[in-house]
């Protein structure tokens, strides 16, 4: 054996004595981070004030849970139970029967599904406006987006009211509908501006040099691109609409219009006393669409449509 095999003999073995010596990366190329007690601790820390929140979050819904299925003789005891000792779908029943329920919830899927269509529709071509036309017409109009967002209800009901009477529009679904469209539209133009502006004017400028106008660029390369942003807007324009009490119990007073916000007010007595079981029924059922809909299209909502779109 010559000198040169003996030492790299000899330097491969101090290679793998050495091994436990050596970081060995990652996978992704990164070093390998031990966390020291402090990262630890404050990492716990982040854990449990998560675990916290989200036990906050959930109390309610799992107090209406527990309620709905509860039997009188449960609801009016003394020592209140996590879990119904004897569920019962006589709560739900009785709901149905008190109240119509089915024809509310229609008047509330109507209003919310086709006010938030129509603040997307709106919305839409003005947020990209605002966002590729930088001056001071558009940072003016951002701004009063977002001012108006802190208007309280009261402070418009009257005018809104007649401004409705004089369009003849009072006590209608129609009146309604428009209402909430208007309401919702500058949360919808102040979250799409901000999706605007994170597709890459790239795209554009090569959709531009193929030929195609403002119009068609934005109906066949942004609008395909904002199809996340556009859902989550949407998704959050129709869980407002569907939880609106205030301008559905001014503007509706036919009972076959009412929405199904107002229609659980009815569940209260006239000395303010709540018929607990059936409340709770009615309410449960009036939460579930907006957490199956969040549910279904969650994916949709924080899966990213961007990524790799343009390659620098």
């Amino acid at each position: 054996m010559s000198s040169t095999e003996r030492a790299d003999g000899s330097r491969r073995r101090n290679v793998l004595h050495g091994a436990d010596k050596v970081r060995i990366p990652r996978r992704n190329g990164s070093p390998r981070r031990h966390l020291t007690p402090r990262r630890a601790a404050t990492r716990t820390g982040q854990y449990a004030a998560l675990l916290g929140y989200l036990a906050f979050l959930a109390f309610p819904f799992l107090w209406l849970l527990s309620t709905a299925f509860k039997p009188p003789r449960e609801l009016a005891g003394l020592h209140p139970t996590w879990i119904p000792e004897a569920p019962t779908l006589e709560n739900f029943r009785q709901a149905f029967a008190q109240q119509p329920l089915a024809a509310a919830a229609g008047n509330s899927l109507l209003a919310a599904a086709v006010s938030a269509l129509l603040a997307i529709l709106l919305a839409t071509p003005m947020a990209y406006v605002l966002a590729r036309v930088r001056n001071r017409l558009s940072r003016a109009a951002t701004g009063w987006v977002v001012i108006s967002q802190a208007f309280p209800l009261v402070l418009v009901i009257i005018p809104l009211f007649l401004i409705l009477k004089g369009l003849h529009l009072v006590d209608s679904r129609i009146g309604l509908i428009m209402v909430y469209a208007v309401w919702s539209l500058p949360f919808a133009l102040w979250m799409l501006t901000g999706y605007v502006r994170a597709v890459p004017r790239e795209l554009e400028e090569a959709a531009a040099m193929d030929g195609a106008g403002r119009l068609r660029t934005l109906v066949s390369v942004t609008a395909p691109l904002l199809a996340p942003g556009i859902v989550a807007t949407a998704l959050f324009a129709f869980i407002t609409a569907w939880n609106e009490f205030f301008f559905a119990l001014v503007l509706l007073k036919s009972p076959e219009k009412q929405t199904l916000p107002v229609v659980l007010t009815h569940f209260l007595g006239a000395e303010g006393v709540a018929d607990l079981g059936p409340l709770a029924a009615a309410a449960l059922l009036a939460t579930l669409p907006s957490l199956l809909l969040f549910a279904a299209i969650q994916r949709r909502i924080t899966g990213g449509m961007l990524a790799g779109a343009v390659k620098s």
